[in-house]
């Protein structure tokens, strides 16, 4: 476990943490900054392999982490990834939702149906069903809770040949700010982090399927002409959930080197 990272983030020491998208990407660095910094995590992701090796990883580094299987746009899967953090740590203090897919080559009239239906339900439903179970899991304990959620600057700013995911990236914002109101006075707060270009392996097909230069669109989308990191998206995510952003709630955070502000 980093030294660092503890004494970073001292508030996260035996905090209980569900991660969902946590088998790669910014999934994989939220769920190891959570967990070098002493949290307990369950990660939650539908590719087994990897999701099974993050796990074993934060525990050969000294961690506590423990991975489930789970569609994140099934909810049954989520509520056993949800009953998995209650009853193996006993209880849910933070969550964060991270998993989503782009698989998009054109514009909306190109549109497949069924690549539509997918994208909004692994990007928008997966939401829907994470908070509701999670903020049953906070609610039950009477303790409050923190959560962030995974949106874009596409939340903001599509990028073309993107309607689904735009779309569903659109909706993340918007339910996270519907629940923040709803659930402020009950000591629940939810925020949203807005990535912009980060350097993981879904960019970088993003990237090879359009025919993108890596350097061209660096340039493009951040004002320090260079990607974010998967580990920079980590700690964005560590303080929404820490006592430090305890005035914060329905808030979209921008990680995007600046891109919004152009």
């Amino acid at each position: 476990m980093s030294e660092s990272s503890t004494m970073a983030h001292p508030w996260a020491a035996g905090k209980r943490v569900l991660v969902t998208g946590a088998a790669g990407g910014m999934g994989q660095a939220i769920a190891h900054g959570f967990a070098e910094a002493g949290a307990k995590v369950v990660l939650a992701d539908i590719t087994a392999d990897a999701g099974e090796a993050t796990a074993a990883e934060i525990r050969r580094d000294g961690g506590e982490a423990v991975f489930i299987r789970t569609d994140v746009s099934n909810g049954d899967d989520v509520a056993a990834a949800v009953d998995a953090v209650v009853s193996g740590f006993g209880g849910l203090d933070c969550a964060v939702n991270a998993a989503a897919i782009e698989s998009e080559r054109g514009p909306v009239h190109e549109c497949d149906d069924a690549d539509f239906d997918r994208i909004i339900a692994v990007n928008l439903r997966s939401i829907y069903l994470s908070l509701k179970y999670e903020i049953r899991a906070m609610l039950a304990a009477g303790n409050g809770g923190a959560i962030v959620n995974i949106a874009s600057t596409n939340s903001y700013r599509p990028q073309p040949n993107q309607p689904a995911y735009t779309a569903s990236k659109h909706g993340v914002l918007g339910i996270t700010k519907a629940t923040a109101v709803d659930y402020a006075r009950l000591g629940i707060r939810v925020n949203a982090i807005c990535p912009g270009a980060i350097d993981t392996p879904m960019l970088r097909a993003a990237m090879a399927r359009r025919g993108g230069d890596p350097a061209e669109v660096a340039n493009r989308l951040s004002l320090f002409g260079r990607f974010g990191t998967a580990a920079e998206i980590a700690e964005a995510a560590l303080w929404l959930c820490s006592p430090g952003s305890s005035n914060t709630t329905g808030h979209a955070l921008a990680v995007d080197g600046g891109y919004l502000a152009r």
